[in-house]
């Protein structure tokens, strides 16, 4: 197969799509703009579904070593004062070898896809950005780069996040949605008896622990902001002690207590991306975040991007998508996407907004709501991720 398939952004999305396309035999050159191709040092889980896709592109190995494995898809629901609220279980999903939900640090996550393009020798450029494509029908995609040098592809892929540029080439300016939550972030050494996911749900406010490794646990907290407020990063720390200081109880308070320096915490204004179909223009298309970016309720962003990339490569693998089909190739991906992700959007954010209640007596229908039918939201959910992709 002689297909050529250019990708913008070294992400997950796009690292994701350039490995399923080189196992099935179609070259990939992935444009990456940062040199040292270096994530943020925060964490990331990642559920069934996820990984199920995770084991089509032949990491999931890897990922079960470097990361946290649930042993049982639990997950306690905590008071602030840490009293339990109740437990729901998460399902495993593709057969029992892949776990319900593994938490990894983002730079172990990105060591393992790394790994596996290295070991296809895949064609990535670092350092450099597209300036610009042309798209004229008979002819190749000619894509040019910052560095002077042109990639000529049978289809281009905007792998690109939140505020994608190849996004705005194709469609114009399409802001990011404010949701009007923060998102409070900070990593710990992992106490030995700490081995489940927790979530602690308060008033206004939701907090969460994660493990991401033997050693280490990652902890993630949501907060109102409707104004969207600028935190100077030097106040992080103790902003994020303060906007949780109602967390009194159980591990939480402790880990809380370690954050003495800004350089412990990334705080980040949650926004989605709503870009209606189609996804592309003619052969040159957008996937992942630069598509649909979510709100981190359900811990679904990753999953969808990886999704997207098995997805995409099946559908561009195919002896069937030739030149001359790719547009409806990509006309045809985005129709078989475009309802799943805006079913996980609209449920991460309805988690999302249940989290963050700041009504007293609104609080305790909600935690009698989780005790009653927490298992049954999970249930029916994941039967949803448990279908075909």
């Amino acid at each position: 197969m002689n297909k050529t398939v250019a990708i913008i952004g070294g992400g997950i999305a796009g690292t994701a799509l350039a490995i399923g396309l080189t196992q099935k035999g179609v070259k990939a050159v992935l444009i990456e703009k940062d040199a040292d191709w270096t994530p943020t040092s925060s964490g990331i889980f990642i559920y069934a579904n996820g990984l199920r896709a995770l084991d089509r592109l032949g990491v999931l190995d890897g990922i079960k070593t470097a990361g946290w494995v649930s042993p049982d898809g639990d997950n306690l629901y905590l008071t602030p004062q840490g009293e339990t609220i109740t437990r729901t279980i998460y399902p495993s999903i593709g057969g029992a070898h892949v776990p319900p939900i593994v938490g990894i640090r983002r730079v172990d996550l990105h060591r393992v896809l790394t790994a596996r393009l290295a070991e296809f020798d895949v064609d990535v450029r670092l350092g450099v950005t597209a300036t610009g494509f042309r798209d004229e029908p008979g002819r190749p995609v000619e894509v040019s780069l910052s560095d002077g040098a042109q990639v000529s592809c049978d289809v281009l892929i905007g792998a690109d996040g939140v505020r994608s540029q190849m996004r705005t080439a194709l469609f114009g300016e399409i802001e990011p949605v404010y949701t009007g939550f923060g998102v409070w972030r900070s990593t710990h050494a992992k106490p030995k008896e700490i081995d489940v996911k927790i979530m602690y749900m308060g008033l206004g406010i939701r907090l969460g622990i994660m493990p991401i490794s033997d050693d280490e646990l990652y902890m993630f907290g949501t907060t109102r902001e409707p104004d969207k407020p600028f935190y100077p990063r030097e106040r992080w720390h103790s902003l994020m002690r303060e906007k949780f200081a109602d967390i009194a109880g159980g591990p939480a308070a402790a880990l809380l207590e370690e954050i003495t320096s800004p350089e412990r915490v990334v705080y980040t204004a949650v926004e989605e991306v709503h870009l209606q179909l189609p996804w592309h223009r003619g052969r040159v298309g957008v996937i992942g975040d630069a598509a649909h970016s979510s709100t981190p309720f359900m811990g679904q962003g990753g999953a969808m991007a990886i999704e997207d990339a098995v997805v995409l490569a099946d559908m561009l693998a195919d002896p069937l998508a030739e030149a001359g089909d790719i547009s409806a190739t990509l006309q045809a991906f985005g129709l078989r996407r475009f309802e799943r992700c805006k079913f996980v959007q609209d449920v991460s954010r309805g988690v999302g907004e249940a989290g963050a209640i700041e009504d007293h007596q609104a609080t305790i229908r909600r935690d009698e709501r989780l005790r009653t039918l927490g298992q049954g939201d999970v249930d029916s959910f994941y039967a949803r991720m448990a279908e075909a992709i």
